[in-house]
């Protein structure tokens, strides 16, 4: 038996797979009326052959007697494959549109977190569940949600005909049909806990994957890329054998159910031929015909096909639960009530673009991390923000970027503030240069970006490129060097208009002629009208800035003017 916390989590993925469907309700339904009449004529069409093999064998009917019979077959199977088709094309596409309502909503919510929050959790665990344990919900949508009621509906309706014909045939049937929904249970019953540790198997083994690569340099520097081949290959064997447990237990569940299947046909069957030889004589066995004889016989496999069907999908529902599971803990996460909210208010006056009035941040088990702060930004404004490291430098630049709110006193913004964020490590992506620019200004045109290019120092860089725009770079600017890296994000911020700048030691790592250009580079922003706001501990950046904010441990921060002494 599973946990309590199991059994909370399972009911919980429940519910929410629940609320899910119920977006989708009217499509669901109709693949399930599609599906209930492509039973329903899968009868019709079997009632059709069992009287015209009656007729041709018993009666000796002629074959031009038989044309009404052969055209009614000719009507009901593409009646059928269209019932089925649509059925199909129904389950999946409310499928599709519930997958795309959990991304949405999962978006939504990394959003609402914010960078901050986030940094607990590795990104190939984020992109695992936003890629393969939404694709997991698939299954459960487009197969199961329809077959659960399938397996109901369709039995019954063939089970009528069947009474009709020989109620003791629907009794064998009737006694048979319960054992493989029963087994389907006992047989899958710890499936969802297998996908659950499977998907957590795999999150890890991504997150494993993408630190041995980011880090491959250091590792070969320090001769350790064979003990972290090694371990990679330990991950990947631990996935392996999960996932080998769970084909195991699925080909288990489909051989049982297959034979208590076949077991229950081959029992009707032996009872319609022993009683058209006249070997049984009880109850209405001595009144079967070949045509109610074989009509029985015939729906005897469609009774179980549903059940059988619902069976092959119970996995999808084991799947999908232990992927609910996982999108669940993450959608609970309670994001900064302050700042879903926004955070903050209307700046007062039109020349402030930010406003801090006694602002503290505080982070969960660590207390009060920052603050409290005061502080006024105008346009045009540089401030330098000084102090030890870990006094809440970067804590700062969060607070006035929104990815935290206060815990206590109030951040006020201007109307449509834009901001822009540099760092002494940029976020470059795989792609082109102008990919990576195009993401701070999805329309700039391709003189823009040259002369944003241009700007930050990287004409000569551009020149000297074969492809230009188009150049490749690798992950984090594979291809780059540490000051070219910084130079393409400071384009970036050329191009991206922002008001705001907030700057985390941008300086840092860098050699002296390059820290020079970037300074000046700076002063140009500056210089346009833009507030920068720089934490750092570089004399030449603190000689940029008009006004420093130092900030101090355990102490109100001090804020000096350029002239001021530290």
């Amino acid at each position: 038996m599973g946990s309590p916390d199991e059994a909370t989590g399972e009911l919980t993925a429940r519910r929410y797979l629940k609320d899910l469907a119920a977006g989708e309700r009217r499509r669901l339904r109709l693949a399930v009326l599609a599906g209930t009449s492509a039973g329903l004529l899968t009868i019709g069409q079997l009632v059709l052959m069992a009287s015209f093999i009656s007729r041709l064998l018993v009666e000796g009917a002629a074959l031009s007697t038989l044309t009404p019979l052969l055209a009614g077959l000719m009507v009901v199977l593409p009646l059928r494959a269209l019932a089925l088709y649509l059925q199909e094309t129904l389950a999946q596409v409310a499928s599709v549109r519930i997958r795309q309502r959990v991304r949405r909503s999962l978006l939504d919510h990394l959003a609402q977190l914010g960078p901050v929050r986030l940094t607990s959790r590795h990104s190939a665990s984020l992109a695992n569940q936003l890629v393969e344990q939404v694709e997991a919900l698939d299954g459960y949508f487009a197969r199961f949600q329809p077959q659960l009621h399938l397996a109901l509906l369709v039995p019954l309706s063939i089970l009528l005909p069947v009474l009709w014909l020989d109620w003791l045939a629907a009794i064998f049937l009737l006694i048979s049909a319960p054992l493989i929904p029963l087994f389907m249970a006992l047989v899958g019953m710890g499936a969802e806990r297998l996908n659950r540790e499977q998907f957590a198997a795999v999150a890890r083994l991504s997150g494993h994957f993408i630190d041995r690569v980011r880090g491959i340099t250091t590792l070969q520097l320090f001769g350790r890329t064979s003990q972290a081949t090694r371990e990679v290959h330990a991950a990947a064997d631990d996935y392996r054998q999960r996932s080998m447990r769970t084909l195991r237990l699925a080909f288990l569940s489909s051989a049982v159910l297959e034979f208590f299947a076949s077991v229950a046909i081959a029992v009707v069957a032996i009872y319609v031929g022993f009683g058209l030889l006249g070997y049984i004589a009880y109850g209405p066995a001595d009144e079967l015909t070949l045509f109610s004889g074989l009509l029985v016989l015939l729906l005897a496999p469609e009774f179980f096909q549903p059940l059988r069907s619902l069976s092959q999908h119970y996995h999808d529902r084991a799947a999908a639960l232990g992927a609910a599971e996982g999108l669940v803990a993450l959608l609970t996460e309670t994001p900064d009530a302050r700042r879903m909210t926004g955070g903050a208010v209307p700046a007062t006056s039109h020349d402030v673009l930010v406003e801090l009035e006694a602002a503290s941040v505080e982070h969960l088990g660590r207390g009060r991390v920052l603050g409290p702060v005061d502080l006024s930004l105008a346009a045009g404004e540089v401030v330098a923000v000084t102090g030890p490291s870990g006094v809440g430098k970067s804590t700062l630049l969060q607070l006035l970027a929104g990815f935290v709110a206060p815990a206590s006193g109030s951040i006020r913004v201007a109307e449509g503030l834009r901001l822009a964020w540099m760092d002494q490590r940029p976020l470059l992506i795989q792609g082109s240069l102008a990919d990576n620019l195009l993401l701070a200004a999805p329309d700039a045109t391709e003189a823009e970006m040259r002369r944003a290019l241009g700007r930050a120092g990287l004409s000569e860089l551009l020149a000297a490129l074969p492809l230009g725009l188009e150049t490749r770079l690798g992950e984090r600017g594979v291809g780059l060097s540490g000051g070219q890296a910084q130079r393409l994000a400071l384009a970036r911020v050329f191009l991206s208009r922002a008001s705001l700048v907030l700057l985390d030691e941008p300086t840092a790592s860098l050699d002296a002629e390059t820290q020079d250009d970037l300074i000046e580079a700076l002063q140009v922003l500056a210089d346009e009208g833009r507030a920068l706001v720089i934490a750092t501990h570089h004399p030449a950046l603190m000689a940029l800035a008009k006004r420093r904010l130092s900030l101090e441990p355990e102490a109100t921060p001090r804020e000096v003017s350029h002239d001021a002494p530290a």
